[in-house]
């Protein structure tokens, strides 16, 4: 305790002298130090003036349509590419072909369906702007669970298994009551229905690659860059986007009529 008494002293005289000089503060030295508080308010208040000034004037540009400002880099790129003419490509930026290609593939109304943000959303790849205006990685895998559930039970409930298996040699398969609840075993599985190249084609078909929103790593050779697969996780990502905003029971509907009748299940 003994040591501690002069840190104590020490702390307290500090304390003293501190409101000392601060109740002798002369006016004049008040007004200085609020002057700078002034011009802070002023200032704030017309950037805040200004802001709204533009903000009136300009009307808000859609997500969709740019890339924001502070996810823009320094000016230069790090990416060196080899062939100068692989860094042109062009997408869709036409709202009408847009529409235009959810009308072929979801009927009559079908560009209305979604909203503004979510078509454009569904339709994006992450190569695209380097993910910088969201990219359609998460409504792919929702989309894919959905194509397959529909999938499994339209295998499930084909007429095929039904029909009796006829044997040339007249036998009979071994029937039992313990047996009577197994699933019965069939060979043709829901990735048989998926494939993608079958859904790759029908996106060709329906004007997908117009719209779709990516950059190949070979403009030259989109095969090689992978345009397979990129058909597929966009027509899953639109189907998951229809099962966010319309619900689980009008995307199975889609699913059935617009995807698995057209392609044979």
């Amino acid at each position: 305790m003994a040591a501690l008494t002069p840190s104590r002293s020490v702390f307290a005289s500090t304390c003293k002298t501190v409101a000392q000089q601060c109740s002798r503060r002369p006016a004049a030295v008040q007004q200085l130090a609020a002057v700078p508080v002034a011009r802070q308010v002023s200032s704030s208040s017309a950037v805040q003036q200004e802001q709204d000034a533009s903000g009136s004037s300009q009307q808000p540009r859609p997500r969709w349509s740019y890339t924001p400002e502070r996810m823009r880099g320094p000016g230069f790129s790090l990416n060196l590419v080899k062939d100068p003419r692989r860094k042109q490509w062009m997408v869709n930026s036409d709202p009408t072909k847009l529409d235009a290609f959810y009308e072929a593939f979801l009927g009559q109304g079908g560009a209305r369906m979604l909203s503004d943000e979510t078509k454009w959303l569904a339709v994006t790849h992450k190569s695209f702007d380097y993910g910088r205006r969201g990219y359609n990685t998460r409504l792919a895998f929702l989309g894919r669970q959905i194509i397959a559930l529909e999938a499994t039970r339209s295998i499930l409930t084909s007429p095929v298994l039904d029909k009796p298996i006829v044997d040339k040699y007249g036998r009979q398969p071994y029937s039992h009551a313990a047996l009577a609840n197994i699933d019965k075993l069939i060979y043709t599985q829901p990735i048989d229905i998926m494939d993608k190249t079958k859904l790759a084609r029908m996106g060709v078909d329906l004007g997908l690659l117009t719209v779709m929103r990516w950059k190949p790593r070979m403009p030259e050779d989109l095969e090689s860059s992978g345009v397979v697969v990129v058909l597929n996780s966009t027509l899953f990502a639109i189907i998951g986007a229809i099962s966010l905003e319309k619900g689980g029971a009008v995307a199975q509907r889609i699913v059935r009529e617009k995807i698995l009748k057209k392609l044979g299940a």
